[in-house]
């Protein structure tokens, strides 16, 4: 039975729950356990659920560690620039060994990390770094949109045997959404169509499938019916999902917060290109932020990052009912 949470109850959930079914799965943190009454330290105790010093390179490390040894860690990072301190534990150790000694090392390990947060925080901890995590061999990255996912994906990062890098929004923190109770779980790979549609297919990850199905609420007001499809995880990516899609519509708009020339829309563009090229009747049209820091400026803000406007004006455009300028 589903019933209504926000999405950051919904990862919290899948977090516990996981916790509860599996002895090994531990829960590190530089703000967790810090008080007697943390919810996840009267739970399962200080063995299981530990604070850690204020150095990511000694908390990812500690969670590498752990999980060769046996363990299921989960790291709260809370930003992900907190993990550009720790790049070499992040994209050259954990991602590596399982691969290097055949199989037999296992490396199951999740990196909770948030993006994204706009709203006036300026040039740091606002970006949508997940695309540069994208081209790491053994390195999976998640990217919820959905109270549901936020905690069905969460689930399967938690017992999959690799490390995921698990990325979730600032601004859907408090998002309600409809959530299944008890044991769920999001299989990687596996997009969702969002809205079916027969005229243009916009993939859009993360925050930005809100924005984009409210762009397709507003085309088909006009008679245009938009395919929204939301790929959940970037590592493994569901291309062949997207692929079916251009194949029915022949027009695609990729929507993506991440700046232009880091995005994940930019590698989704190229596999559109190389697999279903035959498929397109228009170029493909990426909407994303521009190659600059988030401003603090408000106005700013809004000119640097994509919202529902560009979006409905890019639909327009590949599909050649763009207002013509005087």
């Amino acid at each position: 039975m589903a019933r209504e949470i926000p999405y950051i109850a919904a990862i919290n959930e899948a977090i516990h729950q996981e916790m509860a079914r599996d002895e090994s799965v531990l829960y590190f943190g530089q703000n967790l356990a810090t008080t007697e009454n943390d919810e996840f330290l009267k739970a399962f105790g200080s063995d299981r659920v530990r604070v850690t010093p204020i150095s990511e390179t000694a908390e990812i490390g500690m969670a590498v560690g752990a999980a060769i040894a046996g363990m299921r860690p989960v790291v709260e990072l809370y930003m992900a620039e907190f993990m550009l301190v720790a790049m070499d534990q992040v994209v050259n150790e954990a991602p590596r060994f399982r691969y290097m000694s055949g199989g037999r090392v296992k490396v199951p390990l999740v990196l909770k990390a948030g993006y994204g947060f706009t709203a006036g925080w300026a040039g740091q901890h606002t970006g949508s770094i997940y695309g540069m995590f994208m081209g790491i061999p053994g390195l999976k990255v998640a990217l919820p949109a959905t109270a549901a996912d936020a905690k069905g994906l969460m689930a399967t990062a938690i017992r999959d045997e690799n490390p995921v890098c698990y990325f979730h929004h600032y601004l859907l923190t408090l998002e309600p959404g409809e959530v299944p109770e008890g044991e769920y779980l999001v299989p990687f790979g596996q997009a969702s169509v969002r809205r079916s549609g027969g005229d243009v297919t916009i993939v859009a990850t993360g925050w930005m499938v809100g924005k984009a199905l409210a762009a397709a609420e507003s085309l088909a007001a006009e008679g245009i019916e938009a395919e929204v499809i939301d790929p959940r995880t970037l590592v493994p990516l569901d291309i062949d999902t997207i692929l079916s899609s251009v194949e029915k519509t022949g027009h695609v708009v990729l929507v993506d917060q991440a700046t232009r020339h880091a995005s994940a829309s930019a590698l989704i563009a190229a596999e559109i290109a190389d697999h279903g090229f035959s498929a397109l009747k228009a170029p493909i049209k990426q909407v994303t932020a521009l190659d600059a820091s988030v401003p603090y400026s408000e106005p700013m803000e809004a000119y640097v990052l994509p919202d529902e406007a560009k979006i409905l004006c890019a639909v327009h455009q590949v599909l050649g009912t763009a207002p013509v300028a005087a």
